[in-house]
């Protein structure tokens, strides 16, 4: 920041001004965790507000001056439209999108540039654009040069900018500083199937949106859930609030000393009266309740929906419970990797090497390089070393393995099965790598012939591996073309029917984490976070968490660990992170900072899913 335009404000909230030592950093390392902790409103003491502008600036200085103002953390940016004139104060829609650059917008002296008539002035503002911020708070990774052009003209002899693009522009240390990311939460459309699989119709799927970090942050996170999910999961998500449905103007939302949440809805067109049903109604209330649950270091314990005529309905937390985020994750009671005979091994979050699986899974009959289990613990799915077949069969001490679900034509091990991969539908999912007959395959329950999948989007690249998510409706791939491995998400959808049966597609690829050239292995570490191995060009080896939207996650990077070739996470977020590495199959608790051997001989390490 440019001590010259903006100054900062600490704001002591956990310590009165006498009491000078809370000010100081603590002398011992902090715990690292891969969940987000509970935030409060005061997640940091420094405020940052905007200057006003000086008298005699030129028009370069104004810009300036104003972007700087944007970074401020005021409610409707009072100060910022100080420098723009009366008419364009009003017009200007700062929350239309929010552009990050990378290091900050540069306003170079060789873009200004002075009307013909020398009225004005056209100042440009330029950088290399990082993702941008759309009108719903859905953050979009949009690499490219950014160029905007803002006119100046003069008001009683001080020059203000009367033409502006809307939205905002800002580095991305400012952006980190302003924002962060909250999950709102949508119900999972799966179609015909979702009566057909327990808790169908209450699975709710986490989009994560970026929210100014002070600003009403409860009042913004309904607001911001009552306009809908984003574009990108929009077909695959429904949500129980009316299309149209607002927040009551002027309220400030806020729990009561019981933990209590009173929300005021208005409809869309006239009348105060909101029509729905007691049983829509609790629904749209516990998805309101899950959303808010993060904003503030108490939990919500009740939520009450009104209009302008009366309550529509009330929930409990323990109502609410019935619609909770994560119902299809399953129990991940156990965690599996594979050992140095083959055998699948099961093991606890705090225990040693474990041991073997009952069934044939636990026998090491047969040699395998990838494997699954359900996310009941019910049933196993394994891929043999050279990946030519698929076995499943239950993980029980009375079964046998039968014929394989699936062999490849593959000329090579590389051409050949990926490893498989359970959603919590029951429905198991891997790719045949195959350059002459390439498919994404699912088998309904996990059982019978599979079908093919459509995924127009994969066009040349290899599926080198996938992930599905519990929720059925998103999976993670690693594609590779060329010399990269890129990470991309893809968007389950199940459209019309085909001879009786929902025709599924894998579209909408988009990418997970723009920044890394090449990622190895990832795993579902979150409602929408993953985990994974990459590295940045010219970079060495990390292990990352990034959002599902594209956004660093939270933490960015975790501990590192020697030559890691597999990852596993749970979606459980309190669950410890496995990986398979140059010391053999690894722990990293939730809760703690440092790695923990499990065994110096195993590969392949899975949480069910």
């Amino acid at each position: 920041m440019r001590a010259e335009r903006r100054r900062a404000v600490a704001v002591l909230t956990a310590c009165g001004l006498l009491l000078a030592g809370c000010a100081s950093m603590p002398s011992d390392g902090g715990v690292k965790q891969i969940d987000a902790p509970q935030r409060s409103e005061a997640d940091s003491q420094v405020r940052v507000f905007g200057v006003s502008p000086r008298k005699g600036e030129l028009p370069r200085q104004i810009v300036r001056g104003f972007l700087e103002a944007t970074t401020s953390e005021e409610a409707d940016f009072d100060t910022a439209r100080k420098y723009l004139t009366a008419e364009e104060a009003a017009r200007w829609k700062p929350f239309a999108r929010t552009t990050i650059v990378a290091g900050g917008p540069e306003v170079a002296p060789d873009g200004v540039r002075a009307d013909s008539d020398g009225q004005g002035y056209t100042v440009e503002v330029t950088g290399t654009r990082v993702a941008e911020v759309d009108e719903k708070n859905a953050y979009t990774p949009s690499e490219g040069r950014y160029l905007d052009r803002l006119h100046l003209t003069q008001v009683k002899g001080e020059w203000r900018i009367d033409k502006l693009p809307d939205g905002l522009v800002m580095g991305e240390p400012d952006f980190e500083r302003i924002y962060r990311s909250v999950n709102t939460y949508y119900f999972a459309d799966l179609g015909t199937e979702s009566g057909a699989v327990r808790f169908g119709r209450n699975v709710l799927v986490a989009e994560p949106v970026y929210l100014r970090r002070r600003i009403e942050p409860m009042t913004e996170t309904v607001a911001t859930l009552l306009k809908g999910p984003a574009d990108w999961l929009k077909p695959v998500v429904t949500s129980a609030f009316p299309e149209g449905l607002r927040l009551e103007p002027g309220q400030q939302l806020s729990l009561d000393e019981s933990g209590g949440l009173e929300v005021e809805l208005r409809p869309s067109g006239r009348g105060n009266r909101i029509a729905v049903g007691a049983q829509r109604c609790t629904r749209m209330a516990a998805q309101l309740l899950h959303t808010v649950d993060q904003q503030s270091s108490a939990r919500v314990q009740r939520v009450t929906l009104r209009d302008g005529e009366g309550q529509l309905c009330e929930t409990s937390r323990e109502e609410a419970q019935a619609f909770a985020p994560g119902l299809l994750n399953g129990p991940a009671a156990r965690q599996y990797y594979l050992d140095d005979a083959s055998r699948l091994i099961a093991t606890g979050d705090d225990e040693g090497p474990g041991r073997p699986v009952d069934g044939p899974f636990g026998s090491g009959h047969v040699t395998l390089s990838g494997v699954a289990v359900s996310r009941d613990e019910s049933m196993g799915a394994g891929v043999l070393a050279d990946g030519r077949a698929l076995y499943v069969a239950p993980l029980s001490s009375d079964a046998q393995y039968g014929e394989p679900a699936l062999t490849s034509a593959g000329k090579r091990p590389e051409d050949r099965l990926t490893a498989p991969s359970w959603d919590g539908l029951g429905d198991l999912w891997i790719a045949d790598r195959d350059p002459e007959r390439p498919r994404l395959l699912r088998f309904k329950r996990g059982q019978g012939e599979p079908e093919t999948v459509e995924a127009p989007g994969i066009g040349s690249a290899r599926v080198e591996s996938l992930r599905v998510a519990a929720d059925g409706i998103r999976v993670a791939l690693l594609l590779r073309e060329d010399d990269r491995t890129m990470l991309k998400l893809g968007r389950i959808e199940r459209g019309d029917t085909r001879g009786g049966e929902p025709v599924v597609r894998v579209t909408a690829l988009r990418s997970a984490a723009p920044r890394l050239e090449d990622v190895t292995a990832v795993s579902w570490a979150g409602g929408s976070r993953l985990v994974l191995v990459g590295k940045e060009p010219g970079g060495v080896q990390q292990l990352r968490v990034v959002s599902t939207d594209g956004s660093a996650g939270n933490p960015p990077t975790l501990p590192g660990v020697n030559n890691v070739k597999g990852i596993a996470a749970s979606e459980d977020e309190e669950k410890p992170l496995l990986a398979d590495s140059q010391e053999g199959i690894v722990r990293l608790p939730r809760r703690d900072g440092s790695w923990q051997a499990v065994t110096d001989k195993g590969s392949a390490p899975v949480y069910p899913g």
